[in-house]
């Protein structure tokens, strides 16, 4: 998969009232030059709740852990 095909994942700063979408394999390193840059480290950036939520479903039923 090259960079264009890759998924994007918005990330929210909710200080800064800002979103933007970035390629998957990068967001770790988003969200903490975001911080490191304007928030001096703290964690405020971060993706977007709704994706995370359902990111942790998908995984979760990609291993089996929601399987009643």
């Amino acid at each position: 998969m090259d960079g264009d095909d890759e998924p994007r994942v918005t990330i929210r700063c909710t200080d800064c009232e800002t979103t933007s979408r970035v390629p998957l394999s990068t967001v770790a390193d988003a969200i903490e030059r975001h911080n490191d840059r304007l928030h001096d480290g703290e964690q405020i950036a971060e993706v977007d709740p709704e994706v995370a939520d359902h990111l942790a479903d998908l995984v979760g039923r990609e291993l089996g852990l929601l399987d009643g």
